[in-house]
């Protein structure tokens, strides 16, 4: 007997673009007429695109996925990674069977408990009690079923105090506390959440993917799990999908499904400057690195390999190092003033460490100034260099994503 606990073939979910209403019935009998009567090829999907939010398409039929495949196994973990807009969402709402695929067909075995928005699942004039129970019948379990595990989701969602409450009242944070407390503790096969976590406090997330890592390992349930917290997929899910705008791009081990996904989105700088008429000025910029990648992992040193053109020795040349996290604000800058053996050569060869355990995870970019303090600037370098730090396994990895900052400083405490 077969293992596969969700089996998706030729997926495809297709929208139309603009106001509802406006010549729908009209397409909807050519579809049918075509498909059903004339079993031709459906021809809306020939003018569909690709679903690029970036760019205006000249259809509006856009895929928000497109032939979809793959298989999940009982009791596997399974993340979906994929930029804003790549069809995570829709692709777990038709799981859950929220929405319907325009063509191909999926196979689930078990009962489905979703967790995709804030309040998915809850009547707003219903207290939280009465929601647990909604919940349960939807899912087919009995009331006594239900009544067992009553107190250990009050106790894990940490609303107990405004149980009896109508949910319509709760707050955001309070909401997606009981409604995965409920999706986590019911009796399902299949768990699918969405990245509605991030509503919750750290502590909170931390304590949901403990659950979830229960109900996979221990319990041998179905997990998919779509997260921007790069960290929680790779601590949770053994594989994952990566999806970019709609379409399939590849399944396999977390790890290399993160690393691809990072350095598709990493948009490699020029680091070689030369012919440059002023007196000083930069003519190689490098992280100095033998697999000349662009990701690096928390605990890696990186070290900057940087040459300058020297015309004559100037008293006061310095060359500075400013780093910038995504938001293009400068964390932090380095300097080096130039001594009299440093203008022996044409060209000046240094090097520069930022030390491992640093930075934490994120996208950096790198500025390189030539100049003398005060006085004058000879050459400025913007955006250099580009580069993404990973952290999957350090004690801090589990907060990417929050308000933690860029830096990380092992301070001493007494």
């Amino acid at each position: 007997m077969s293992n596969t606990a969700i089996k998706v073939e030729n997926l495809s979910k297709i929208y139309r673009l603009g106001e509802i209403g406006t010549g729908t019935i009209s397409r909807d009998m050519e579809r049918w007429f075509k498909t059903k009567v004339l079993k031709q090829e459906d021809p809306f999907l020939k003018i569909g695109e690709t679903n690029d939010r970036a760019n205006k398409g000249m259809s509006d039929i856009v895929y928000s996925l497109q032939d979809i495949n793959f298989e999940i196994n009982q009791g596997d973990a399974v993340g979906i990674i994929g930029r804003n807009g790549a069809g995570k969402s829709t692709l777990l709402k038709i799981l859950s069977r929220v929405t319907t695929p325009t063509t191909g067909k999926i196979n689930i075995k078990g009962r489905v408990a979703s967790l995709l928005e804030v309040g998915t699942g809850f009547h707003p004039e219903l207290t939280g009690r009465e929601n647990i129970y909604l919940n349960g019948a939807i899912l087919g379990m009995r009331k006594r079923e239900i009544d067992r595990k009553l107190d250990e989701i009050i106790d894990f969602s940490g609303v107990e105090r405004y149980i009896d409450t109508p949910v319509k009242r709760y707050s955001s944070g309070m909401y997606v506390r009981l409604a995965f407390a409920v999706a986590a503790h019911l009796e399902s096969e299949i768990l699918i959440v969405d990245e509605v976590l991030a509503v919750g406090d750290a502590e909170f997330q931390k304590k949901c993917l403990g659950k979830m890592g229960e109900v996979s390992k221990g319990e041998g349930r179905t997990v998919l799990f779509v997260s921007h917290n790069m960290a929680a997929i790779d601590q949770l899910c053994r594989r994952s999908i990566l999806l970019d705008s709609g379409t399939f791009r590849d399944m396999d081990d977390s790890n290399k499904i993160i690393r691809k996904y990072v350095s598709k989105n990493l948009n490699p700088k020029k680091r070689f400057y030369d012919n440059n008429p002023k007196d000083y000025n930069f003519y190689e910029v490098k992280i100095d690195n033998k697999k000349d990648q662009l990701i690096y992992n928390f605990d890696d040193n990186l070290t900057l390999q940087i040459k300058i053109k020297i015309s004559n020795p100037i008293f006061g040349l310095t060359i500075g190092i400013a780093v910038k996290d995504e938001m293009k604000r400068k964390i932090f800058t380095s300097q080096y003033c130039l001594n009299e053996k440093d203008f022996e050569n044409d060209i000046l060869t240094k090097q520069m460490t930022i030390p491992a355990n640093t930075l934490l995870s994120g996208r950096y970019y790198l500025d390189a100034a030539c100049f003398i303090p005060n006085i004058t600037t000879f050459s400025y370098l913007e955006d250099v260099i580009e580069y993404e730090i990973i952290d999957l396994e350090s004690k801090v990895s589990m907060y990417s994503g929050s308000e933690i900052g860029s830096i990380f400083l092992d301070c001493k405490w007494e």
